[in-house]
């Protein structure tokens, strides 16, 4: 093996500046130009067994079935075969930050080769700075994917477009089987993959695995002006280099996907190192000389509403986490009833109204299920959901919604059955069909909740969520059920409806508090996002606590007194409670603060995002910033 490494090293320093040796194929997979330099070619080594997380760096060791070592990649459908004798070894890039000028080259060659377009980029540069002047300093980062030990977007995403190559340890996307949900822009922690809201679907860095193939570096490499940026086997460190570092000050923890890039920044830097972006985070130096994340309270203290602002792209997810939520908790309390024979709750399964109800849930159950279809890039694709059952959450959520709402039809279609025939058979189906959406609609939640429990997003991963979903089932399906069952009924439904309501808002408010005590004691960005909500949202924030705490209030009152006096209690209640958790949901998706990489003044910056679409700006496509969305 050594005499053959020796051999290609020897052939590569003859050819000096001559294009390297083709394998044998009929066509090329990428076309060299006839002049391609030497820090273009990929670097010949010999890798070591693995690399820092104990991972081995040799990928056909990892595979089940021992891939043969000379498979097609079938590039643009050409069979060609790279003859990189490393082509099965774990590559990454290197990045040398104090080389790095801020030129953007990097930027223009990926876009380039890729075709992207002015909206969309693969790899982008942004920057911190620190210090006064004349010890002021700039450290700029470029960073595209990082084709991850542990690629988080391949186990999020639900359509399964993601595909992690034995060769070169290159995690491939098909955009042709995204659906563009973007559920990988969250898992992602360094804003790898790119949704596009005018294709509707998302792609990203595929490592110029065409150019790999014919022994050149990646695009952005060979553009790259200062030679910051390299590329070859992990764990080798570049010629001319001295580290090869996993953390850079900006970097998200690697220890949540175990990325594949490695740095070198040897220039002291100052204490503090601030975004220019409008997120409110700052990198803070600690003792070991490693940089974390914390709050830089760029916004001051004022507190404000800001309700225009709680209108959100994910707005059809907040209607369609919380009907759903509402629906399973009324269906589970008037079945639940029903099956046990609950005298209290017997209006809730006696005449025609329970079958009014049922139908009513269905309506409002398939209005909001087309609703998160419609939210999705490719719509018609939305059968592509439940193609990762093995690891997405989102898949398995689909899955479990999709069955109860198959119960939820079935028991409603049984039960009126059953009342015109009165059949002990039906009346059996029925009851199976009822218990078969009552555990699919409680399994369904738990995957609802563990699509938020993202490391990527700290604001989010937190017991919290679950408090929430739970929480949302008995208070917002006991708001259900009062529109429907409490006139005419006697007190004691009022009763029940009542410490439903009671106890849904007090598991979500315990959340809530648990919530704010944690990241009121943690930094980085879910304290960030939390000073946010304190601040920007300060008023709303405050607004929904109070309409929380008196909506519990007037339910204790509602059991308190009796008659109308109950009624009115519980009504105002029920009307605090869904104005509650409205807000309290656009809240939750509005102040998540993702841990991406920094962005520059104008580019890859939300504030100024928003800028350009409030003053049209975003309608001139040399702005690289997308008015409409789909």
């Amino acid at each position: 093996m050594m005499a053959l490494l020796k051999s290609v090293r020897d052939r590569l320093d003859a050819m000096g500046d001559q294009p390297a040796a083709k394998p044998t194929h009929e066509r090329k997979i990428f076309e060299e130009r006839n002049d391609e330099r030497s820090y273009a070619k990929l670097p010949i080594c010999d890798p070591k067994e693995e690399n820092r997380y104990g991972r081995k760096i040799d990928l056909i060791d990892l595979t089940e079935n021992k891939l043969p070592k000379n498979r097609s990649m079938y590039i643009n459908e050409n069979p060609a075969v790279g003859c990189n004798p490393n082509r099965n070894k774990q590559h990454g890039f290197h990045f040398t930050a104090d080389n790095c000028i801020g030129c953007h080259a990097c930027e223009a060659a990926c876009s380039e080769k890729n075709d992207n377009p002015a909206h969309i980029s693969f790899r982008s540069v942004g920057y911190v700075e620190g210090g006064s002047y004349p010890a002021y300093q700039r450290m700029n980062i470029s960073m595209a994917c990082n084709h991850c030990d542990d690629p988080v977007c391949l186990k999020g995403c639900p359509t399964r477009a993601y595909t992690k190559h034995v060769e070169y340890g290159a995690v491939l996307q098909d955009p042709e089987t995204c659906f563009g949900c973007g559920y990988c822009t969250w898992v992602c922690p360094y804003n790898a993959p790119q949704l596009d809201p005018i294709q509707g679907r998302v792609s990203k860095c595929n490592m110029c695995v065409d150019r790999l193939e014919e022994g050149l570096k990646p695009a952005c490499v060979s553009a790259c002006l200062g030679n910051a940026l390299n590329f070859g086997v992990i764990e080798e460190m570049p010629e001319n280099r001295d580290q090869i570092e996993a953390q850079i000050p900006g970097f998200p923890d690697p220890s949540i996907t175990n990325p594949n890039i490695r740095f070198q920044q040897t220039r002291s830097m100052p204490n503090e190192m601030t975004r220019t972006d409008s997120m409110p985070i700052k990198y803070h130096k600690e003792d070991d000389g490693n940089f974390v994340s914390v709050v830089d309270e760029k916004e001051g203290k004022e507190q404000f509403f800001n309700l225009k602002r709680l209108s959100s792209r994910e707005n059809p997810l907040v209607i369609f986490t919380l009907a759903t939520q509402a629906v399973i908790g009324a269906f589970m309390t008037m079945f639940l009833s029903s099956l046990f024979g609950i005298e209290v709750l017997a209006p809730l399964s006696e005449g025609l109204t329970p079958i009014f109800a049922l139908i009513v849930m269905i309506a409002i159950q398939a209005g909001v299920l087309v609703l998160s279809t419609l939210h999705l890039g490719k719509p018609l694709r939305f059968y592509r959901g439940f193609n990762n059952l093995k690891h997405s959450p989102l898949s398995r959520e689909a899955l479990g919604i999709a069955m109860f709402f198959a119960g939820l039809c079935g028991y409603t279609f049984l039960t009126a059955v059953n009342m015109m025939l009165e059949s002990g058979f039906v009346s059996l189906l029925a009851t199976l069909s009822g218990l078969f959406a009552c555990v699919s609609g409680i399994v369904g939640l738990y995957f609802m909740h563990c699509i938020y429990r993202v490391k990527a997003r700290p604001f989010w991963n937190h017991w919290q969520v679950l408090t929430s979903f739970y929480g949302t089932m008995f208070s917002l399906g006991s708001v259900f059920l009062g529109v429907f069952f409490l006139a005419g009924s006697d007190s004691t439904l009022l009763s029940i409806l009542a410490i439903m309501t009671a106890i849904g808002l007090t598991a979500e408010g315990l959340g809530l508090v648990a919530h704010a005590r944690y990241l009121n004691t943690e930094s980085g960005e879910g304290a960030a996002a939390h000073y946010i909500q304190s601040t920007t949202f300060g008023k709303t924030y405050l607004a929904r606590n109070a309409m929380m705490i008196t909506a519990v209030v007037l339910s204790i009152a509602a059991l308190a007194t009796g008659g109308l006096t109950a009624t009115l209690f519980w009504s105002l209640a029920a009307v605090l409670t869904t104005a509650a958790l409205l807000i309290g949901r656009a809240l939750f998706y509005v102040l998540v603060i993702p841990t991406t990489m920094p962005g520059a003044f104008f580019w890859k910056n939300k504030g100024f995002e928003q800028h350009a679409k409030d003053i049209g700006l975003a309608a001139k496509v040399e702005a690289g910033v997308v008015a409409d969305a789909h």
